[in-house]
Order: C-alpha cells, then structure tokens, then sequence
C-alpha cells in the first residue's frame, strides 16, 4: 500500500510532545538551580539533610520524575550523595587536587662551558619530583632578557630559576625588585645583592666565588708563595667586569691583606679580555706577571691559565717549580699541558638546590623560610701548583 503522508492533524501530537518534553526539562533544571544556589550559599550545610523528593513535589507542585531529576543533576555535579534509606544530604566540597607536575622556567645567559653541569643538575631535580622544564637563553643581551622571561611566563611556568644581568646597570636593586614583583615565585641563580648585607630579600643560590678565590690564596702561601698575582678575564663591553670575576678579586684581596702580604706598593692583579687573552697566545700578561716578581697565581679562568702555561713554557719557565698556578673554574683544568690545580665551583649541586627551593616555595607558600644559600667551592689539586695533597677549604 502506498504510504499516507501525514496531515497537520497527525503532526499535531508529535510537536505537543516535544513542547512538553521542553518543558519539563527546564523545569527540573530550574529546581537543580535553585537548590544548587542554596547550597553554595549555605543556606544547607554540609552534611545536611535535603527536603525529600516527595516534601518538594508537593511544595514546588512539580512532579516526583522532575524533582528526582533535579537531585540527579545535583548528585552528578557532585554536591548532593544519596544514602540508601537514609535521603539526600549536602556533600562536602570537593578539593580541586594538587599539581603534582609544576613547569619551571629557566632563563640562562647561555648554555656553554659554565652552565651545562648547572642546567644538569636543575633538570635532574625537576624530574625526579615529578616537574618539567621550560628553558630561555638571551646570550648576555640585555635586551633580549626580558623578552626570554615573558616566553617563560606565556608558556604557563609555575615558577622562575632566573640569571639575569645585574652588573654594568644604573640600579640593579629596582632591577632585582622588578624580578621579585612577577606573577609567579623566583629564586636567583648565582646572582644577589651583596652590597645590600641584611636588606636583600632576594631568594638566591650562589657560588662563594669570593670564599673560592680567598682558599686558593690560602693554598698557595701555604705551599710558601709570598708574591702571590692575580689574572682575570674582563668583559669585552667596556672592559666591564663581570659578576664571578668581581668576586674572585675581592676574595683575592681579603686574602692578601688578612696574610699581610707586602708587594711594596706594586700591583699583582692584571686583567684584559678575552680577545686580548687570545691575540698574543698570554704573552703580555705572562710578561706583566713576570715583571711583578710573582711565584704563584691565581688565573681566572681555565683557558688562560692553559695559555699562560703555554707562554711560560716558551720563556723556558717551569710549572710548578718555577711559577706555580691555580685557575678557577675547572672546566677544562685537567686537560692543560700541566694539568691544573683548579677551584671548582659546585655547579652540578648548585643547579640542585635551585631546583629544591623554587619547588619549597611553590609547595609551601609563605609558609616556606627564605633561602639564601652560598656554596663555597673546594679546590682540587693537580701538578700545577706543585702540591699532592688534596685541599678541603
């Protein structure tokens, strides 16, 4: 038989049902609504018992299935349990759970020669309590820094291990107060405000460069050294000093005035950059240490200790027996022709407890005491000082 299509009479009763659904689907929201509100405002407090679905059939006159489906919504968001035979009660809040996973962000100068072994050990923490990493580099551009730490904060990091630059500025304190006022908590790395004693307010976890540089003095004038140099590595940028090399030659200064050495008014301390390190292979700065009487030095960094044992051997002076030499830094100390006494900052442990602090702060709050940590480095003797025995500052 042909089919009968279906006239507005037959269509009528289709779309009533519709309306009616509509209807009672709004209904049992508005209930659900309604009580939602009253709960949320306390009007029920936890642990309440709810009016029964029959109490509020009859006082809302809506029916039994919509106020069952009101209760429904509300046990499904999580507000309402049901005890068999007992009714509904109000549920206690539920607990938005902790993050177990935070992002950390990093900013570095950069990631060569000093940094590797620091970024190691930041990387290694984070992941063995469960974080991840998000790091930024700005190439000791000053312009670039800020532009690396908003890449970190777009990219949702739940707290920041900064290195940023603070010598060579007008007022590295409103710098240093700009860092601390970001939205998320900031520990420094190898960077504070020394000059501000008990006023810095800064949580940093730092080199002792100064206490480095003062042990290796200590070594030498024990080994008999009493005309003690100092050679260190300048910034190119207006022959600027940078942060590790202030310290290492204040340490060298407290250590040359608490032995009393007399260099009858001579300096001992010379410096140039890095080009100027490379230009002539050390040979100027090995002549100046030459000229000054020195037995011994301190050589900051590895590379040029490495050159200047390079430009001694060529002026037929003898390490250790005739100048006797520690470097700082200990990168590549063991791999010079005379293999190098060196001080060796803590790097891999400095990354470590970056890590640890910033992750303290973030689980604890202000409930967390402020760390300020300084590691003294040790030293680790080779021939080139002409010591054996190992020194523990």
């Amino acid at each position: 038989m042909p089919r009968k299509t279906p006239g507005p009479e037959q269509a009528a009763p289709a779309s009533a049902t519709i309306r009616d659904t509509a209807k009672q689907n709004l209904k049992f929201q508005n209930l659900s609504d309604n009580l939602r509100r009253g709960i949320l405002a306390g009007t029920w407090a936890v642990g309440t018992k709810l009016p029964t679905e029959q109490q509020l059939s009859v006082e809302t006159g809506l029916s039994l299935t919509t106020v069952r489906r009101a209760f429904e919504d509300l046990v499904d968001k999580g507000l309402v349990v049901r005890r068999q035979g007992a009714g509904s009660f109000v549920a206690a809040p539920q607990r938005s759970p902790k993050r177990s996973r935070y992002v950390i962000g990093v900013l570095l100068p950069d990631t060569q020669l000093y940094y590797p072994q620091v970024l190691q050990g930041i990387e290694e923490h984070l992941s063995s309590r469960g974080a991840s990493l998000q790091l930024s580099t700005y190439h000791y551009d000053f312009t670039r820094e800020n532009d690396s730490i908003e890449f970190l904060l777009d990219a949702g990091v739940d707290g920041l291990i900064l290195v940023p630059t603070l010598t060579g500025l007008a007022n590295p304190q409103q710098r240093v107060a700009e860092l601390m006022a970001l939205p998320v908590p900031v520990v420094l790395l190898e960077r504070s405000l020394d000059d501000l004693g008990p006023g810095d307010r800064t949580e940093h976890v730092c080199s002792d460069h100064q206490g480095g540089a003062y042990d290796a003095v200590m070594h030498l004038y024990r080994l008999g050294h009493r005309r003690i140099g100092l050679l260190t590595r300048a910034n190119e940028a207006a022959r600027s000093s940078n942060p590790t090399q202030a310290a290492v030659i204040a340490g060298y200064a407290a250590a040359v005035e608490s032995l009393g050495l007399d260099h009858k008014g001579h300096t001992m301390a010379f410096s140039a950059t890095k080009p100027e390190w490379e230009a002539d292979q050390a040979e100027h700065m090995f002549q100046l240490l030459s000229g000054s009487g020195a037995t011994a030095a301190l050589v900051f960094g590895d590379r040029e200790a490495a050159l200047l044992e390079g430009a001694a051997a060529r002026h037929g002076v003898r390490v250790p027996q005739d100048l006797a030499l520690v470097s700082y830094d200990d990168e590549m100390a063991d791999l010079a022709q005379v293999p190098l006494t060196a001080v060796s900052p803590a790097k891999h442990r400095l990354g470590v407890m970056a890590a640890d602090v910033l992750l303290r702060r973030l689980t604890e709050g202000d409930a967390c005491p402020l760390y300020q940590i300084r590691l003294r480095p040790r030293i680790v003797v080779r021939d080139s000082c002409g010591s054996k025995a190992v020194t523990r500052p």
